[in-house]
């Protein structure tokens, strides 16, 4: 494009205009302050043409329409001043392209999201194309944000109130066909035609918008209206717990625009946009997006990774067949079970067509698609096929002797470049390499259950392994769709460590009698998605109840886990896996809640009475973890405060709008945890003791994100 600007007009023969938006030098199209100018420089150079049609708008890039706004720009705003201008001054450039007399037309392929929606909002139609990569949304609730250029008011008017609401309140993405069957877009059709289409619906003319469905009109009208906001302020309210303020000021921007027309809403938007963006909510929000962004770009390890072109994994039980799906559907490559019977490998492989079959029922992929994809991987109880992967992935049981036997075999068995990854919760990696030929290419690769939902993995190389190994791991993981953190060899690694000493204190509150129920609350009111006991029920009591002796043994007696718990194990209790655990599994409860099982108190000798505030429980639970996170930077286990985070939300979903353990520390201030540390020490003992990185923190008043720019490259998304 001419001297670097992201948007040039061509001239159809036709007299139709095109304006491909094209950011030099950008993976993808983002939105920025700047182009305003030039957005309406090719406008006008359109207009001046007498004969002009009409105008598409479509991206250069290959595989993404606009991905959103650079929230680097609205991250440097200083009051919500200036964040408000920014608003107006895309409020302001959409009004432009609404208010043209031709007609525009936005032709949509791959990401439209954020700004890069509401440019296509205030175009006169839409069309998108057919393709997986393309998705449409309004995803800035995820920032702590609104839409702030005209999303508030533009989408209830062409979709109704109803259906704009669930957009903007969960920021949820849309396929094509979602958005064609909610008159999102106008049209969706292959990407081969998807130009060709454009201009055909420019030559016949501006179209005038069809009236919503009967639905959205009676929500439209004011007794409607009031009922719809009523639910869906409760609804968010109970989804929220009242920690996201970005869906408050949505509901009441959205409502301003329905009872007293779009222009006070453009107004009520924008200043609603520039108030959110200072909120520290958004704040977090927006420093774990740079965080995620940046890890993107990086390989763990100073090498280059080798390329992976197929992957071995030993053992067909449920972490074994999570894995098989992520790297044959997301990764695109093929898979080769081992396990020592037939019907793992049946288990390993139904695990795939379960979730398959789910996207056929929801019509997200066809039956064709399924049985290409289940083609994708095979398996046996050998290691027939298993001489040219490039990496082997083992979920064996966590037993120490069986976990190098397969070192052994897989080394015996494969090319000498061929890499073992171990996927172990609580074992050594340089125990398990400890008599491998070829150390340098064992490393450990923790993923968390269920595989094909939670998006972290932990890498653990040992002293021995080479940088290239951990780079090819790593280049894996990004493959299957998983966010990895580089974390040090040492027991419990960086996500159980700082997770063992919460639970153990949930698990201490039951024991002194706090009902179950009361516990889980206290922390999905702090913000959680799920309470600790529950999470225990869900991970597996006897897995959670493994991991402790290996913690206690490394680090002290912090780790020790209460003796009474002994009752709940012998009681043959693992959690939801079997049916029994804190809550009961087997009885269908009226709702969705799930009801504790009261033989548990019998079991524990207890009778349940709520003692503790809500506010004391969490804290309790929460400053357990954070003391331990705070140790694990000072010793190395995780490199920076980010990888801290990252794994913390990602790993245990450590509240996201607080930005992760160590963001919640620096905004609370070092020397406010250990005031807080030191008072419960004093009332329930020693484990509470602030450890010595928080007080060194304390006496310095340094952070732990150090003042430099904590995020200096800029990112795209939503906005």
């Amino acid at each position: 494009m001419e001297n670097g600007k992201a948007f040039g007009l061509t001239m159809r023969l036709d007299n139709v205009g095109i304006i491909t938006i094209d950011v030099p030098g950008e993976k993808m199209n983002t939105l920025k302050a700047e182009f305003a100018e030039q957005i309406r420089q090719v406008i006008s150079e359109a207009r001046s043409n007498p004969h002009l049609a009409g105008l598409v708008l479509i991206s250069g890039k290959p595989d993404s329409f606009i991905a959103g706004a650079d929230i680097s720009m609205i991250d440097r705003c200083k009051t919500a001043k200036e964040a408000e201008a920014l608003a107006l001054e895309g409020q302001k450039v959409m009004s432009e392209i609404a208010s043209l007399a031709v007609p525009v037309v936005a032709a949509i392929h791959g990401a439209c999201l954020g700004g890069g929606l509401e440019l296509a909002l205030a175009c006169n139609q839409r069309v998108c194309t057919l393709d997986d990569k393309t998705r449409l949304g309004l995803p800035e609730v995820q920032l702590g944000l609104l839409p702030g250029s005209g999303g508030t008011q533009r989408l209830p008017m062409l979709i109704g109130v109803s259906q704009a609401l669930e957009m903007i309140l969960t920021g949820k993405t849309l396929r094509a066909k979602q958005a064609l069957k909610l008159g999102l877009v106008d049209d969706a059709v292959p990407q081969t035609i998807l130009l060709e289409t454009a201009v055909k619906m420019v030559l016949k003319g501006r179209k005038t918008h069809k009236a919503l469905p009967l639905r959205e009109r009676l929500f439209s009208a004011p007794a409607g209206r009031a009922l719809l906001f009523s639910l869906a302020g409760k609804k968010t309210e109970a989804k929220t717990r009242g920690n996201y303020p970005a869906t408050r000021k949505i509901l009441s921007v959205v409502r301003t625009g329905l009872q007293q027309g779009s222009l006070i809403g453009y107004g009520e938007e924008a200043k609603a946009f520039g108030q959110l963006a200072m909120t520290p909510e958004s704040a977090a929000l927006r420093s774990l997006f740079f965080a995620t962004t940046e890890m993107k770009k990086e390989w763990g390890a100073e090498a280059e990774p080798r390329e992976v072109k197929s992957v071995g994994i030993l053992g067909g039980g449920l972490m074994g067949g999570g894995i098989a799906y992520v790297t044959a559907t997301r990764g695109k490559l093929p898979v080769r079970i081992k396990d020592i019977s037939p019907e793992g490998i049946n288990h390993a492989m139904k695990y795939s067509w379960d979730l398959l079959s789910k996207s056929v029922q929801r019509r997200h992929i066809r039956p064709a698609e399924r049985q290409r994809q289940m083609a994708m991987i095979g398996g046996g109880t050998d290691f027939q096929g298993f001489h040219h992967r490039d990496i082997i992935i083992e979920a064996v049981f966590e037993e120490l002797a069986l976990k190098q036997k397969m070192v052994a075999e897989v080394e015996a068995n494969t090319s000498a470049r061929t890499l073992f990854a171990s996927n172990t919760s609580s074992l050594p990696i340089a125990d398990i390499a400890a008599n491998a030929q070829r150390p340098e290419n064992v490393i450990g690769l923790h993923y968390f259950s269920p595989v094909d939902k939670m998006p972290l993995v932990e890498v653990i190389p040992h002293a021995g392994t080479s940088s290239e190994t951990v780079a090819t791991t790593v280049a894996l993981a990004k493959k299957q769709g998983k966010t990895p953190i580089v974390v040090a060899d040492r027991a419990g690694f960086y996500v159980n460590r700082i997770l063992a000493p919460y639970i153990n204190e949930a698990m201490r509150c039951l024991l002194e009698g706090e009902p179950v129920e009361a516990i889980d609350r206290a922390l999905e009111n702090f913000g959680f998605p799920v309470g600790p006991i529950q999470l225990l029920d869900e991970v597996g009591i006897d897995i959670g109840t493994h991991i402790l002796p290996v913690l206690e043994s490394a680090w002290g007696e912090r780790f020790r886990a209460p003796d009474q718990l002994n009752a709940v194990l012998k009681d043959g209790r693992k959690g939801r896996k079997n049916g029994r655990g804190f809550y009961q599994y087997r009885r269908k409860t009226l709702g969705k809640k799930k009801a504790v099982d009261p033989e548990i108190y019998t079991l524990l000798n207890l009778t349940p009475k709520t003692h503790l505030s809500a506010q004391s429980i969490a804290e309790r639970c929460v400053m357990m973890m954070l003391n331990e996170a705070a140790r694990t930077l000072d010793e190395g286990v995780i490199r920076c405060a980010r990888d801290g985070d990252v794994g913390a939300v990602f790993g245990i979903g450590f509240p996201p709008f607080l930005g992760g353990p160590f963001h919640y520390m620096d905004r609370t201030g070092a020397a406010a945890i250990v005031n807080i540390l030191e008072r419960l020490k004093e009332s329930y003992g020693e484990r509470f003791t602030p450890c010595e990185a928080l007080l060194k923190r304390a006496s310095s008043e340094e952070t732990f994100y150090k003042t430099e720019s904590k995020h200096n490259s800029h990112g795209d998304s939503g906005g």
